[in-house]
């Protein structure tokens, strides 16, 4: 996924979930954060960071979308919503060999009591899939969530209801950084996630994980990260 005109401001603080104020060179400017997560370890006063110009026209109280921190060291993605359309995009092109017999791909699947990211189809069935976006990565691990997530524990739930009743199923991580040399559940913040993706696993839901290639140019789907549950 290719990043066009981004632009160069200075983090100030956040003011809400979806809110934060930067100094783009000319006073302080409200934007718009796609992510809930905490993300403290991110967003710290005075870092660079890229802004995005906004989709929405007239609608949107925000000109921009945070794009990416720098962190000095690496570059890291805040935007919870790309991991999706990054599994989306490598599955159309198919470079995700554990989902090579699908040809059919449904966007934001409904099973159970969740809204999933996506539905699988090909001549074995139906997989549903759910992609997390991974921003914390603590001594090269990478960790889901950084605060309570009763959403992802709901989406553990439906995904065992699927394997359960002999659909495909799987979570697929994406850390949105290339620091990361493998994942693990993050207990310290949820141990009820935790808990939940376990047991989605012993109930037959496939997890993966992966790390991003991330510059200012694009952000790309890269290797594949083990597991540590």
């Amino acid at each position: 996924m290719r990043f066009d005109s981004l632009v160069e401001a200075r983090f100030i603080r956040r003011l809400n979930r979806f809110g934060a104020l930067v100094d783009m060179g000319g006073g302080e400017s409200y934007i718009h954060v796609a992510n809930s997560g905490r993300m403290r370890e991110l967003l710290v006063e005075g870092r660079r960071v890229l802004l995005k110009p906004a989709v929405g026209g007239g609608s949107r109280k925000t000109a921009f979308d945070l794009a990416l921190v720098d962190l000095g060291y690496t570059l890291a993605s805040a935007d919870a919503r790309l991991p999706s359309l990054l599994v989306y995009e490598a599955l159309k092109e198919q470079r995700l060999p554990q989902f090579g017999r699908y040809d059919v791909f449904f966007r934001e699947a409904t099973y159970g009591e969740s809204r999933l990211d996506m539905a699988l189809g090909g001549p074995e069935g139906t997989c549903y899939l759910e992609t997390k976006s991974v921003t914390l990565v603590v001594d090269g691990i990478g960790l889901f969530p950084d605060a309570p997530t009763g959403r992802g524990r709901k989406h553990m739930g439906s995904l065992s209801k699927a394997a359960r009743v002999g659909h495909r199923a799987a979570v697929v991580f994406v850390v949105q950084r290339e620091d990361a040399q493998a994942f693990a559940p993050n207990d310290e913040a949820d141990p009820q996630f935790g808990v939940a993706l376990r047991q989605a696993v012993r109930d037959g839901v496939e997890a993966y994980a992966y790390g991003c290639h991330v510059t200012t140019r694009e952000i790309v789907l890269a290797g594949q990260l083990p597991v540590r549950l």
